[in-house]
């Protein structure tokens, strides 16, 4: 489903294949993002109700478009201080509850400081959620749930993350942040 990309869901497209795929951070990704059943979708977040009703705008184009696998919500201007986009990652959850969504659609999160509880911000393990720009992952359970029954293994995808930003290392892994978000300009 080719679609004109603002620049910064060309360049979280980027950060799909180049970072996502490349290092096999989701064993599913390369599938969809071949199959073209991804969309990525840029929102303004500085005001959280316009974002929310955006959020479930999605959900009812998912359930209107079953072509579309998973949808990408790039959340700019807004949310860049990570305590803000953990409250708001909460309330959208809870949205997604309230709209009946819960079971249909699950939502994972992404931000480009992300880090997990009780890890030091420069853990390279808190890559795995690290993205250019704050953003949701709007995910069709059924999707995952069938991605997940057809993967040997699936519970040591988690380690084998971690394992792998180990090895590549924070400094790596924050250049190659910076560079997609050097490709785009900054919005007001």
């Amino acid at each position: 489903m080719p679609e004109t990309l603002t620049p910064a869901c060309a360049a979280t497209r980027d950060w799909v294949e180049g970072f996502v795929v490349a290092h096999n951070v989701c064993p599913f990704a390369r599938r969809e993002l071949v199959g073209e059943t991804i969309r990525f979708v840029e929102v303004a977040a500085s005001e959280w109700e316009p974002a929310l009703e955006a959020l479930i705008e999605e959900c009812r184009r998912l359930d209107a478009t079953p072509a579309i696998e998973t949808t990408l919500l790039v959340l700019r201007p807004g949310l860049e201080d990570f305590d803000d986009y953990l409250d708001f990652l909460a309330v959208a959850e809870a949205l997604l509850v309230e709209q009946g969504y819960e079971g249909t659609y699950q939502l994972a999160s992404f931000h480009p400081d992300y880090c997990f509880d009780g890890a030091e911000q420069d853990d390279p393990a808190n890559f795995t959620n690290r993205s250019p720009w704050p953003m949701l992952h709007l995910l069709r359970e059924a999707g995952l749930e069938h991605a997940l029954a057809h993967y040997p293994d699936p519970e040591a995808i988690p380690e084998r993350n971690i394992e792998r930003m180990g090895q590549l290392g924070s400094e790596r892994l924050s250049a190659e942040l910076a560079a997609l978000r050097g490709q785009v300009p900054d919005r007001d």
